[in-house]
C-alpha cells in the first residue's frame, strides 16, 4: 500500500491514473483540512500497511513564490518534516519530489554533486526540505530517495507553465507572445518522471539523490517551432524582451546516476509529449482513459 501527498496535482494525477492502470494500491492525503501541514492528517494511516510515501504535494510556481515566500515555506518545508515524521513513526521509505536546486550551472550537464544554489523561494524550501531528509535518512534510518526533476511537462499542466502556455496562444491567440526565446531547458516527460517515481518503491538504505531529464536542453524559441508545425500553425512570434529573475541561460540534466542505480531512462521525445498533450486537448473528455480530478496539492 503506498501513501500520496498531493496526488491531484499535476504530476499526482498522472501518478494515479498510472498505479490504476496497474492495480496498485494506494491512499492519499490532499489539500483539503490542510494537506500535509497539519500532523493530525497523517494519523489514519499509521495502521494501513502503508509500505512507502512518495511525497509531491507542494507550492510550486516560482513567480508566486516570489510574491508569498512564507506560504511556499510553510507548505514545503512543514509538510515534508511531517512526511518524515510519519516515515520515522512506522518504518516507512519515502519518495521525495524535489527541484532544479543548482542555479546557474558552473558546467553542463549538471550532476547530483554540483553546488546547490537555489535562486528562488521555491527553490530555497526544497533545499531546505532536502536537508531534512538527509536529517532523518541519517539520525533515524528513514530509506529516502530524492528525485530532482528539470522542467516537468505533459497533458493536465496549468497553462501558467512554459509549453502549456505556447500551445494555448498557438491555438487560440493571435500571436504568440513570450518574455525571452533564448532560454534553453531540458524536458521531461510527465510520463517518464513516473517511471522514475515507481522504480524508486523499494529504496536503498540511507539517502538517495537522482537527477531526472532528458539530458538535452531545447530553446524556447525551438519549442515554439516545434508546437507550430505539429499544429500547422504559422503565427507571428513576438518576445518582450524580459528576462526573469535569476533566469538561467541553459540547462542540461546528468541522469546518468539514474540510469545506473535505479535503471530509468526517459522514453518521451520533445516531439512525442507535445503531440500527446495536443492529442489530449482534443480528445472529448469522456472519452479520456483515467480521467484526472479537479488539480490541487
Amino acid at each position: 500500500m503506498l501513501l500520496l501527498t498531493g496526488s491531484r496535482g499535476f504530476i499526482g494525477r498522472a501518478l494515479t491514473a498510472r498505479l490504476r492502470q496497474q492495480t496498485l494500491a494506494y491512499r492519499e492525503i490532499n489539500s483539503e483540512r490542510g494537506g500535509v501541514t497539519r500532523p493530525d492528517n497523517f494519523r489514519p494511516f499509521t495502521a494501513c500497511g502503508i509500505r512507502h510515501v512518495i511525497h509531491l504535494a507542494a507550492r510550486v510556481f516560482v513567480p508566486d513564490s516570489w510574491r508569498e515566500p512564507g506560504a511556499f515555506f510553510h507548505t514545503n518545508l512543514t509538510g515534508t518534516q511531517n512526511v518524515l515524521e510519519f516515515c520515522r513513526a512506522t518504518g516507512t521509505g519515502l519518495t521525495f519530489v524535489s527541484a532544479y536546486l543548482y542555479g546557474p550551472p558552473e558546467k553542463l550537464p549538471v550532476a547530483e554533486d554540483h553546488p546547490l544554489h537555489p535562486d528562488n523561494p521555491y527553490a530555497q524550501s526544497k533545499a531546505l526540505a532536502e536537508q531534512l531528509c538527509g536529517f532523518y535518512a541519517r539520525e533515524f534510518d528513514v530509506p529516502i530517495t530524492i528525485l530532482r526533476p528539470f522542467n516537468v511537462y505533459g497533458p493536465g499542466q496549468d497553462k501558467r507553465f512554459l509549453i502549456p502556455w505556447i500551445i494555448h496562444q498557438a491555438l487560440h491567440e493571435e500571436r504568440i507572445t513570450l518574455r525571452d526565446l533564448q532560454p534553453r531547458r531540458d524536458f521531461v516527460f510527465v510520463d517518464d518522471l513516473i517511471d522514475a517515481l515507481l522504480l524508486t518503491l523499494a529504496p536503498a538504505p540511507g539517502l538517495t539523490t537522482l537527477n531526472i531529464g532528458s539530458g538535452t536542453s531545447v530553446s524556447v524559441a525551438e519549442t515554439v517551432t516545434l508546437v507550430q508545425s505539429l499544429l500547422g500553425t504559422d503565427k507571428e512570434v513576438t518576445t518582450e524582451n524580459v528576462r526573469r529573475k535569476n533566469e538561467l541561460d541553459d540547462v542540461v540534466a546528468d541522469i546518468s546516476r539514474a540510469t545506473g542505480m535505479i535503471g530509468w531512462r526517459p522514453k518521451t521525445s520533445l516531439e512525442q509529449g507535445l503531440k500527446n498533450m495536443i492529442e489530449e486537448l482534443h480528445t472529448p473528455r469522456g472519452a479520456r482513459q483515467g480521467e484526472p480530478r479537479a488539480a490541487g496539492s
